[in-house]
């Protein structure tokens, strides 16, 4: 089932876009998958840590996902990244700056964003969009942020995932923000825990009964015997 919000306020009023897909309908699943995959995580002590996460449960979209460390308020710079981040910039995105992947007019729009998923904590995805120039075609994109504990047990890490649609052309691309969406983790819900419900009398009627055991006649019977 397809979700749908409007557009922020650089966009032509009253659109509707699909929030699962680019405009071209290529899907959005990483974004999803690595949001259900971080919800899966929550329990009562709110935001994962750090060392939950494995990328054996992420395989598929790794090369979409990033980890960010917070070391300023609202600065936070790659620690790993996936091959496609390092094709959108042209080069090894770890110990780069989050901001480098924007243009200069959205870097506060990111910082301000980025600074209430590490405060609140909360959870943020922006569309983004790389304007055409020579060498390279517009492009359209989408970023989530997950916030994460580290071992220390301060929200200090964000697990991310970058999406892009479109020919990457010539590098680095930088982006602008089309549209900011931050929902506190106080409103994610954690998923149910299976609980095992047992009907009256079912236990007693689904068992099998003992039957009584009755030694066989007619066998041959091992006798064992000790020589003086």
């Amino acid at each position: 089932m397809k979700t749908f919000f409007r557009t922020g306020s650089k966009s032509k009023l009253g659109k509707i876009v699909a929030m699962d897909r680019f405009d071209s309908g290529r899907s959005l699943s990483p974004i999803r998958q690595a949001e259900a995959y971080w919800t899966a995580l929550l329990d009562g002590n709110g935001v994962p840590m750090r060392s939950q996460i494995d990328p054996r449960g992420l395989e598929n979209i790794l090369e979409y996902t990033f980890i960010l460390e917070r070391i300023a308020p609202g600065l936070a710079r790659f620690r790993l990244a996936g091959s496609h981040l390092n094709k959108l910039a042209g080069m090894e995105v770890r110990g780069m700056p989050l901001t480098a992947f924007f243009d200069p007019e959205a870097r506060k729009t990111a910082t301000n964003a980025l600074e209430q998923v590490f405060a609140n904590p909360a959870i943020a995805e922006w569309d983004m969009v790389s304007s055409g120039a020579f060498g390279r075609a517009r492009m359209q994109a989408r970023m989530l942020l997950l916030p994460l504990k580290s071992d220390l047990g301060d929200v200090s890490r964000v697990m991310g995932v970058m999406v892009s649609d479109g020919a990457i052309g010539a590098t680095p691309r930088r982006f602008s923000i089309q549209d900011t969406r931050i929902k506190p983790v106080s409103e994610v819900q954690a998923p149910a825990k299976p609980k095992l419900e047992v009907t009256e009398g079912f236990a007693e009627g689904f068992a099998e009964g003992k039957a009584e055991f009755k030694r066989p006649k007619g066998h041959l019977r091992l006798v064992a015997s000790r020589d003086d």
